[in-house]
C-alpha cells in the first residue's frame, strides 16, 4: 500500500469535504488516514498508480460519486517539428526503453511543484519498482534546444551540474557524493556505459534514472512549458506511467503533445489510444452474488471511469490495472458497495480436512524456519529476460501478456535468484526457501501443461559443503534415505554439483553458483542451492 498526500484547499476546489464525502472515499477502496486543516491523506493499493496525483484521483472519485461519469477524453496533438526523441543502439544494454511528451501552457505554484515531484517519486517507487524499471525526468522545455538524443556514454564522458550541486561533476561522482546519486547508484554500477538525455546542442539534461541537470532540470513557478521522459526495462511499463503524467498535467490545464521516439522503429508517445473489453452479466452475477441488468452494470461501469455499450467497455489507457473481464467486474463491486452485498450460506453441506501434502509442506516449512531460513513467496510468472539470462530451454509464453512477466516458470531458481539480487545489499548471511509450483510441457495432459511442486533451498554466503549439510538435516527430519550422483546443472559449477537420488529416482540437485552467472545478476556473495521435485517425497511419506 502507498500513502499519498493531497492539500485539502486543492481538494476541496473541486469536491467539498464533508462526512458523506469521507464515508464515499474509504467505499472507494482508498481508505481515509488522517485529514487536517490542510492536507488529506489517503491509502491507495500500489495497482492503482493513475490515481497518485490529485488530478488522477479527483477524475477517479468524481465519477464514483456521480459528478462526473464515464470515461474521460483526453486531447493528444501530433508531434510539433522537431518533438523528436533519437534512441541510440548504446541504451539497449543499460535502460533500452524510453516515451516521452511535451506539455504546454501550463502554470504552478509553489505547492503544485511539490505535490508534482512527491506524485512522480511515488509513481517510480512503486510501479517503477525504485526506479529500476521506471525513472522518471521533467524538465523546462525554453531551456532545451530540439530535437533529442537518448544515449549512453562511458563514465568518463560525463560531466555536468547535478540538480542540488553547485558545480559540475563526473557521473563517478555524482554517484558517490550527490544524496540521489547514492541512494540509486546500485541501477548502474554494473554497466560500462550510463544513459543520457542529450538536447540538440549536446547539453547534458540528465542521466536517467539518477539526476537533472541544474541548467535543465529545475521546474520553477515560471515554468510554462514541459519537456517528460520516462525510462525503464519494461517498454509498456515506461508508456503507462508517461500516460499518468501526460493526463496530470493535461487536469491542470496543460496541452498535451506527442513526441516521435525513433528507435528500430518510429512511434508517437503517449499512445492514448482505449482499451476495449467484453463483459457478461452472467460473469457478474456469478461471481458478485447480485441480480443485475445490463442498464444497471453500465451505470456502475460509468461510476468507476469506464463507458460501456453492448457489453463491450471502453477503458482509459491509464487504467494499467485493467488486465481481465474479472477486473472489470471487481469495478463493479466497488461501485454497487461492498456494503450492499448481503452474505448467505451455501446451501451444501461439506465435512473437510487438510490434506497430507499441506501437512507436509508445513513439516517442512517450520523444519527450515526453526534453522534461520526466511520463506519466499514468489510469483508462477518469470521475465522474458530472465529465460535468456539463465538460458531456460522450453519456455511456456503466455498469450498477450500485459505485464513484464510472460512464461510459466519452470524453476524456482529463477524466482529465488531475483529476490536474493534484488536484496544483495541487505544484512548477510542470508537464508531462504520456498515452496512452490512449477510447470513443464507434456503433451498428454489435456492442457499440454504439467504442475508439479518443488521445494528450493539458499544459502549466501556458503559452499557446497554447507548446503550438503542442511541436506543431511532435511531428510533425517523427514525420515528418508537418499544418495548423490556427480552430475551437471546450468548455471552451477561442474564439479561442485550432484544429483540427489530417493527411491532410485533423481528427484533435484544441489550446488554452487557459478562465478559468471554470479557476476550475471550482479551478486557479490557466493551461493549454494538445493530445489528438490517433492511428488515423491510425498508418495514416500504417504
Amino acid at each position: 500500500m502507498a500513502n499519498v498526500i493531497f492539500s485539502r484547499k486543492d481538494f476541496e476546489s473541486e469536491i467539498k469535504i464533508t462526512k458523506e464525502i469521507e464515508e464515499k472515499i474509504n467505499l472507494f477502496g482508498t481508505p481515509l488516514e488522517s485529514i487536517s486543516e490542510t492536507e488529506i491523506e489517503i491509502e491507495v493499493f500500489p495497482n492503482r498508480p493513475d490515481i497518485y496525483t490529485l488530478q488522477g484521483y479527483l477524475r477517479a472519485f468524481k465519477a464514483f460519486i456521480g459528478k462526473e461519469k464515464g470515461l474521460k477524453k483526453y486531447l493528444v496533438n501530433k508531434p510539433e517539428k522537431n518533438y523528436i526523441v533519437y534512441v541510440d543502439k548504446s541504451v539497449k544494454e543499460v535502460r533500452p526503453f524510453t516515451a516521452c511528451a511535451i506539455v504546454k501552457n501550463m502554470s504552478f505554484t509553489d505547492e503544485d511543484i511539490k505535490e508534482l515531484m512527491n506524485a512522480q517519486e511515488k509513481i517510480a517507487t512503486t510501479l517503477g519498482r525504485n526506479r529500476k524499471k521506471i525513472g522518471i525526468g521533467i524538465y523546462p522545455l525554453d531551456k532545451i534546444n530540439l530535437p533529442i538524443t537518448y544515449t549512453a556514454k562511458e563514465s568518463k564522458e560525463i560531466k555536468y551540474q547535478p540538480l542540488g550541486m553547485n558545480k559540475e561533476e563526473s557521473a563517478r561522482d555524482i554517484l558517490l557524493l550527490h544524496p540521489t546519486g547514492r541512494k540509486y547508484a546500485h541501477l548502474l554500477e554494473h554497466f560500462g556505459k550510463y544513459p543520457l538525455f542529450l538536447d540538440s546542442s549536446k547539453k547534458i539534461l540528465s542521466m536517467p534514472p539518477i539526476i537533472n541537470s541544474e541548467e535543465t532540470g529545475r521546474i520553477t513557478k515560471e515554468t510554462k512549458n514541459l519537456f517528460i521522459e520516462c525510462t525503464g526495462t519494461e517498454k509498456k511499463a515506461v508508456e503507462r506511467a508517461l500516460i499518468i503524467l501526460a493526463t496530470t498535467f493535461a487536469d491542470m490545464g496543460g496541452k498535451i503533445y506527442q513526441m516521435e521516439i525513433i528507435d528500430k522503429e518510429k512511434y508517437s508517445t503517449p499512445n492514448m489510444q482505449t482499451q476495449k473489453m467484453k463483459i457478461s452479466v452472467e460473469n457478474v452475477k456469478k461471481l458478485i452474488g447480485i441480480e443485475i441488468t445490463e442498464k444497471q452494470m453500465e451505470e456502475l461501469l460509468s461510476r468507476m471511469g469506464h463507458t460501456c455499450k453492448n457489453k463491450i467497455v471502453e477503458i482509459g489507457a491509464w487504467r494499467s490495472d485493467i488486465m481481465h473481464e474479472v477486473d472489470l467486474i471487481e469495478d463493479i463491486a466497488i461501485a454497487y458497495g461492498y456494503d450492499n452485498l448481503i452474505p448467505v450460506l451455501p446451501a451444501i453441506s461439506t465435512i473437510g480436512q487438510e490434506s497430507k501434502e499441506s501437512i507436509l509442506k508445513k513439516k517442512i516449512a517450520q523444519l527450515l524456519a526453526n534453522i534461520g531460513f526466511n520463506e519466499l513467496s514468489t510469483n508462477h510468472l518469470i521475465k522474458k529476460e530472465e529465460i535468456d539470462l539463465y538460458e531456460v530451454k522450453d519456455s511456456i509464453d503466455i498469450v498477450d501478456s500485459k505485464t513484464e512477466y510472460k512464461s510459466l516458470r519452470q524453476n524456482l531458481f529463477i524466482s529465488m535468484l531475483r529476490i536474493l539480487t534484488e536484496n544483495k545489499d541487505v544484512e548477510y548471511p542470508q537464508k531462504v526457501f520456498e515452496i512452490g509450483k512449477v510447470f513443464a510441457k507434456n503433451s498428454q495432459k489435456e492442457s499440454g501443461i504439467e504442475e508439479n511442486e518443488k521445494l528450493i533451498i539458499g544459502i549466501t554466503p556458503s559452499n557446497v559443503t554447507e548446503i550438503k549439510k542442511h541436506l543431511d538435516y532435511f531428510f533425517r527430519k523427514i525420515n528418508l534415505e537418499y544418495s548423490i550422483k556427480e552430475s551437471s546443472q546450468v548455471n552451477l559449477i561442474d564439479g561442485r554439483t550432484a544429483s540427489i537420488i530417493v527411491n532410485g529416482k533423481n528427484i533435484g540437485y544441489f550446488g554452487e553458483l557459478h562465478p559468471n552467472c554470479l557476476k550475471k545478476v550482479g551478486m557479490k556473495m557466493p551461493l549454494s542451492i538445493t530445489e528438490i521435485y517433492l511428488e515423491e517425497i510425498y508418495k514416500l511419506i504417504n
